[in-house]
């Protein structure tokens, strides 16, 4: 695990990529373990693939940005609104919580 640096997570494709990759790929691993795995694919492929985690060092958060549109960019299967919306919050929550995992960070009291 590499020393997290707020200021190095501006270019974190080039510094934490490997982080990046293990704190959403443990995410995965979390939510297809406890949700309907087609669901979780399809979220994974078509809505967190253009997905991007950002740091906030005020505040000491990770959030992760969604794209434009999201429940619409789903395609590969068929759900809900609210089931789609409840398990992709769900999924978003999760990721955030294994990026504070990777980097060894406490994540903030809400």
């Amino acid at each position: 695990m590499a020393d997290f640096d707020p200021e190095q997570f501006e270019d974190k494709y080039a510094n934490y990529f490997p982080e990046l990759q293990r704190a959403y790929k443990n995410a995965f691993e979390t939510m297809n373990d406890q949700f309907d795995s087609e669901l979780i694919h399809a979220i994974d492929q078509q809505i967190l693939n253009e997905s991007e985690p950002f740091y906030d060092e005020e505040t000491g958060t990770f959030t992760v940005e969604l794209p434009e549109n999201p429940t619409d960019r789903l395609t590969a299967i068929v759900v809900d609104d609210e089931k789609l919306t409840e398990t992709l919050d769900r999924y978003v929550a999760e990721i955030e919580s294994q990026l504070y995992r990777v980097f060894g960070l406490d994540a903030p009291e809400e």
